[in-house]
């Protein structure tokens, strides 16, 4: 079995078995694919077992999959809900079309026509067409729908023109459930208005048309129309019983977000289950650290100043394991399932953390104990520091030192060094007097000038390189006593890795823990000299604007820094706004904007 075989292994045995959604995720951490189980251990692992004839998509997507995140629901309905609210978000590569035949049932206005139709639809994707749902139980919309077309009256009929061929008004006309457009017995305003009252309607306000109808009715009444008075009483009361539903449906569950929280020791993991007029929109995770010993409202308390503190909106409700924003402790019913749900997603999710963390520790114990065998190392080397030079063409050159400690970046160890009286672009010599600098900071606790990371001994030093700069740090840290200290360079090219003494090169497999680990090391290395040099060579360009103004000395120099902020807005400032420049006089100014304009940099 190989390696990759074994994580996924172990990751499918932890998958729980209940009804949810699953996600996979390729090295960078995008959605590849969203799909719904009604049993999540099954389905997963289905993908990865060999089959006499694999679909199309599984031998493209499984090879990508560098983990799988599964999100537990209550049922499989659910489950499709939770997939298709993931999949709009994400909109992953490999859900071209949704598996499923089912797709839920919508209300479509077609506002583009001339005489829009409101209609029932399986349908999301027409421009022009404005859309309320997804619904869960298609009756209920074709109730509403029929409760709505006696109350407004659009045209029933089908297609982006009204009427039929005879020319004449059809039955629904006579029956008072349509204007008849079809024969300009309304004209297209009032037929827009009409269309406006069923949007706002569907949008949650209801009391617009209710009131007007309301009105109709004792208007009918006062006339001694009671006909027509009976008419409107019907249709008024048939909107307060459709808007009686839409709210009771909102009040079910309506715009919560619903916590679930697990703890173990010093970790916590929460779920939020952001839910927004009842429906599920998706599911955020967020692991705790540093909470052993604190009881449960200490650690919600504490999450919730950190993530409402900035969040951009907050629920009117939210609902937790536990007792008082309004935050509220469900009892029973949907409130308290939906909490539940989210503690045991929370429990899953600390659960799968734990033996993430665990596997990544062991890898790196593993990339460890490879490196000591491999170049044939005294100890383990617990602190590798690595070395990088990075200039263009001996401009602004710069060395970087980065750490890694137990096989993770240590980066309050990291330092950074301007190279010094270097003529001329010499990586060796720039690397000889990085080495030099660093070893020569090695203090006791007590100096003056001690630094934790200088005075720290590596056990490996690894620079980007090949055999020459090897032989340069080499000769370099010759000059201190290090006898423990082994040092090694990894060449790029071909990933080569050159020891002291030897005259060809170690090759290590290339999906190797200890190979993949120089590799994070030199990379992380060439990064942060990279963003130094950067940063110096931007100081020093900016600098150089200035000293080629006549009249700008280093009083002018930071008068003008300190009224603009930086060197892009100076560049950018017009005549106007030099002259006004606290201590900068107006002639000077002047002066400054014309040098800039007659350099071309204005």
């Amino acid at each position: 079995m190989t390696e990759r075989a074994a994580e996924v292994e172990k990751t499918l045995k932890a998958l729980p078995q209940g009804p949810g959604v699953y996600l996979f995720r390729d090295n960078r951490g995008r959605v590849l694919y969203i799909g719904k189980a009604k049993s999540l251990r099954p389905r997963v692992r289905s993908y990865f077992q060999a089959a006499a004839q694999p679909r199309a998509t599984q031998s493209q997507l499984v090879p990508n999959v560098a983990d799988i995140e599964v999100i537990v629901t209550g049922n499989e309905v659910e489950a499709l809900h939770l997939e298709q609210n993931l999949v709009k978000r994400h909109r992953p590569p490999f859900n071209v079309r949704l598996r499923d035949d089912k797709s839920f049932p919508y209300i479509a206005v077609t506002m583009e026509d001339d005489y829009p139709r409101v209609m029932f639809t399986r349908e999301r994707h027409r421009r022009g067409v404005v859309y309320f749902g997804p619904y869960a139980n298609a009756k209920k919309v074709r109730e509403t729908l029929d409760t709505l077309n006696r109350v407004f009256r659009y045209r029933p009929c089908e297609g982006p023109q009204p009427g039929r061929h005879s020319g004449i008004p059809c039955l629904d006309y006579h029956i008072e459930r349509c204007l008849a457009p079809c024969v300009a017995y309304v004209s297209k305003e009032d037929y827009r208005e009409v269309i406006d009252g069923v949007v706002e309607f569907l949008s949650g306000n209801t009391k617009p048309i209710m009131r007007e109808l309301e009105q109709r009715m004792k208007d009918a009444a006062a006339e001694e129309r009671f006909e027509e008075a009976a008419r409107y009483r019907n249709r008024l009361r048939a909107i307060e019983r459709l808007a009686e539903r839409q709210a009771a449906d909102k009040r079910a569950v309506g715009t919560i977000d619903v916590i679930g929280l697990a703890v173990d020791r010093d970790r916590a993991a929460v779920q939020i289950f952001p839910l927004r007029e009842g429906k599920l929109i998706d599911r955020y995770s967020f692991h705790l650290e540093n909470v052993a010993g604190q009881d449960i409202p200490t650690i919600l308390e504490a999450f919730f100043l950190e993530y409402y503190g900035s969040a951009p909106s907050i629920p009117p409700q939210i609902i937790v394991p536990s007792a008082r924003v309004e935050v509220r402790a469900p009892e029973r019913g949907e409130k308290r399932r939906l909490q539940a749900l989210a503690t045991e997603n929370a429990v899953l999710a600390l659960s799968s953390a734990a033996e993430v963390a665990e596997r990544t520790r062991l890898r790196r114990v593993e990339a460890l104990e490879e490196l000591r065998e491999a170049l044939n190392l005294e100890s383990l080397p617990i602190r590798i520091e690595c070395y990088d030079i990075s200039n263009i063409q001996s401009e602004s050159p710069v060395g970087s030192m980065v750490v890694f400690q137990d096989g993770v970046a240590k980066k309050a160890h990291y330092r950074k060094f301007g190279i010094k009286g270097l003529e001329g672009q010499d990586d060796y010599a720039a690397l000889a007097e990085v080495i030099a600098r660093r070893f020569a900071r090695m203090r006791d606790p007590t100096d003056a000038e001690y630094d934790e990371s200088f005075s720290a001994t590596p056990n490996l030093v690894l620079v980007d390189g090949g055999k020459g700069q090897l032989s340069a740090v080499i000769a370099a840290m010759q000059a201190f006593d290090l006898p423990r200290t082994a040092v090694v360079s990894l060449a790029k090219r071909d990933e080569e890795v050159f020891v002291p003494d030897r005259p060809d090169s170690i090759r290590l497999d290339r999906h190797s823990a200890g190979l993949q680990l120089l590799q994070r090391v030199r990379d992380e290395a060439h990064r942060f000299a990279l963003g130094f040099h950067r940063q110096r060579r931007g100081a020093k360009a900016r600098e150089s604007i200035f000293d080629t103004l006549v009249g700008v000395g280093p009083a002018r120099r930071r008068a003008l820094l300190k009224h603009f902020g930086s060197a892009e807005r100076f560049l950018a400032a017009s005549q106007e706004e030099l002259e006004g420049v606290p201590g900068i006089p107006a002639k000077v100014g002047r002066a400054i904007y014309a040098q800039l304009h007659k350099a071309g940099r204005g």
